[in-house]
Formats: C-alpha cells, structure tokens, sequence
C-alpha cells in the first residue's frame, strides 16, 4: 500500500516547543468535551436503558459508578479515535490545524495507524514523569519528544499561507 503524501509538501523547520504545547492544550481541552459526551451519551442513555432510571440513581448515590471499566475503555478508545483519525488523515488534529504544524513522515507522507497507536500510548508515558518525554525536544538536536522518536515521525512547522483558511 502507497503512502499518501501530505500537503503542501517541502521540506519544513521541525514545530517549536511552544507552539507544539498551544496545540496539545487546544486538543486537550476538545478531548475534555469528547470525554463529557460519551460519559454522557454511555451514563444517560445505555445504561439508563439497560438498568432504569431508580436503579442507576442507586448505582451512583452507593458510587458503584465512580470506577466503570467500561467507561474508562469508552473514553480511551475515543480519544485515541480522535487522534489517530486526524494524524493519520491529514496530520494534524484541531488543535494542530491552529498553530500550522503537522504530523507526517520524514519523506511528508501521512503516518499510518500503528504509528498514531504509538504517538498516542508514548505520549500518555511522556506526561507520567513531570512531562520528561516532552521536555527531552528541548534537549534532542532533532527536536523530537519521545512520541516522535518511537513512531519514527516528526512534527513540523507549515509556512503561515498554508494552514489559515
């Protein structure tokens, strides 16, 4: 299967730690709302159906609702969903498309689900030792954190004209 190659395409400066932030903030904050709605959509509307009303308010008020697996594998699937539809599509996700930088290959072609896999589970490491795996591109001569290096991708900056619409 051939790769599909992003555009615009050349060879562009690596995205700045800032700007890199910016976007994971922005994304964050999108993730924070996914997660509100598919709680919602699993709290209010499935298990509403299969329990009913009283027992469900039962399940909350005695807090067997507090730790659902379920849940927690809904929520997880969803915002790698979130994720790897957008950097494997077209590199970047919202918050990504707002600061003009973009996920891709080193030869600019889009990168491909076990990729998105790995950016997505390295980077929830990354965060777990004070944010170490994001703090590591202000030391790595390539500016890579450690998302970058074990899905073998980069994180570019696109020139202005390109990512404003």
């Amino acid at each position: 299967m051939s790769k599909r190659t992003l555009q615009p395409t050349g060879d562009f400066p690596k995205a700045g730690f800032w700007k890199r932030m910016a976007a994971i903030f922005y994304d964050f904050m999108l993730c924070v709302a996914l997660m509100m709605v598919v709680t919602l959509i699993y709290q209010q509307g499935i298990l509403r159906m299969i329990y009913g009303s009283e027992v469900l308010q039962q399940l909350a008020d005695s807090q067997m609702l507090d730790i659902d697996p379920v849940l927690s594998t809904l929520l997880l699937f969803s915002v790698f969903a979130f994720f790897a539809k957008f950097w494997t599509h077209n590199g970047q996700t919202l918050g990504m498309q707002v600061w003009g930088i973009r996920v891709q290959n080193a030869d600019g072609s889009a990168i491909d689900l076990w990729q998105a896999l790995l950016r997505f589970f390295i980077a929830i490491f990354a965060w777990l030792p004070a944010g170490l795996g994001f703090l590591w591109m202000l030391f790595d001569k390539q500016k890579r954190t450690w998302s970058d290096i074990y899905s073998e991708s980069q994180v570019i900056q696109l020139p202005k004209n390109t990512h404003k619409k």
